[in-house]
């Protein structure tokens, strides 16, 4: 690295320079190089705060205008993909938070709430306009698709069809989001829907979507769920459950499920097993959320069911997710009035550190269909 470039951000330590200039090498990454994936350093601090606090200075570094990066999406693929998060020491705080983690139930009845009022409640017009018309917050499928209104609409009959939906069934939908998935299922395969949200937001919305069809919306904790139906789903809800209730969360499930029922839970996960929580996702982003991995699947569901199906399709969050970045910036003049630069900053940092994520593979997109045993086996839509 010249020292024209060490000069122009006033690098008051050579070795928390030399440091971040080794680690990012190792990735293809420069400082304040020309390539789209190169970070363009604006603080002279802001190696020194990246090297000490990992995930979460690097994230808030971003949200106070420290550096920028002309395709974020690139920086962090490349990043996850060298395996540079495993290589920065880790912030006692944020060992102090995975500590917690394995200790204290985060996402107890109490404290479910708190993503919903913090991420889901944020406004309906930033939602609205980043995502498709049925409001979906996960990921599409885009294996025919060219839109992103026709990846979400196939997500929704790839459910519909994996769950073989029949005129009459009830449905329970664990996490119902917006309420796009109960319309869906509702109009097009004849069913009554019962969906459970924490959100206030998401649940006002639900109702009015669904209004004139066989759907109820209900504001509660999916635990306090004692019902009969022939399917459940749940879709981009287990995220938020938490390796302490992973036991609960299929309990439930198996208490709420006629005995020939299928159940389909669309989750993203992790590839390793362990308590698998971003610091900085987990602050700003998601709080109490954690990904599950497939260990941890297996263990909380043998007890209840057969594993009828696993289908992968994690490739396809980077597309959906680069879908939404665009449309957010589309958006952004419409809605810039009712939210500051620094939050514009930090979900534009979002959306593409997840993206990146998922094209590096170092995280996961999982349906996995389940039975109590069909006799002569499932045969499982794709």
């Amino acid at each position: 690295m010249s020292s024209s470039c060490i000069e122009e951000v006033s690098v008051r330590d050579d070795n928390w320079f030399r440091i971040a200039n080794e680690l990012l090498n190792r990735a293809g990454v420069a400082i304040n190089g020309t390539a789209p994936s190169d970070i363009q350093v604006k603080h002279p601090d802001f190696f020194k705060r990246v090297l000490q606090e990992g995930s979460l200075g690097l994230g808030e570094s971003y949200m106070d205008g420290w550096w920028d990066c002309e395709r974020l999406d690139l920086f962090f693929t490349q990043v996850l993909r060298a395996g540079l998060e495993r290589q920065l020491p880790r912030h006692f705080k944020d060992t102090l938070r995975i500590a917690a983690a394995r200790i204290l139930n985060l996402q107890s009845k109490k404290r479910a709430w708190i993503v919903g009022k913090e991420h889901y409640d944020l406004g309906n017009d930033l939602f609205s306009r980043m995502l498709d018309p049925l409001m979906q917050y996960s990921c599409a499928y885009w294996k025919d698709a060219d839109t992103l209104e026709e990846a979400q609409e196939a997500k929704l009959r790839l459910i519909c069809e994996k769950l073989q939906l029949a005129p009459g069934m009830r449905v329970l939908d664990i996490g119902c989001g917006w309420g796009g998935l109960a319309w869906f299922m509702a109009k097009h395969y004849g069913v009554s829907v019962v969906g459970v949200t924490i959100s206030a937001e998401q649940q006002k919305m639900a109702q009015a979507r669904c209004e004139g069809l066989d759907v109820t919306i209900l504001l509660q904790d999916y635990r306090d769920l004692r019902d009969q139906f022939d399917r459940i789903v749940s879709v981009g809800m287990f995220e938020h459950v938490g390796p302490k209730n992973y036991d609960t969360y299929f309990d439930v499930v198996d208490r709420n499920l006629k005995p020939e029922g299928l159940f389909l839970l669309h989750t993203i996960g992790s590839k390793i097993t362990d308590n698998n929580v971003d610091p900085w996702i987990n602050k700003y982003i998601f709080p109490n959320g954690c990904l599950p991995s497939v260990r941890q699947i297996a263990n909380a569901s043998e007890a209840h069911f057969v594993m009828e199906d696993w289908h992968n399709f994690g490739a396809d969050y980077d597309t959906t997710l680069m879908a939404w970045y665009s449309r957010f910036l589309a958006a952004w003049p419409e809605i810039a009035d009712n939210y500051s630069e620094r939050f514009k900053r930090m979900f534009i940092y979002y959306l593409n550190a997840c993206a990146g994520a998922f094209r590096a593979r170092d995280i996961q997109l999982w349906q996995v269909v389940f039975s109590r045993g069909v006799e002569n086996g499932l045969r499982v839509a794709r």
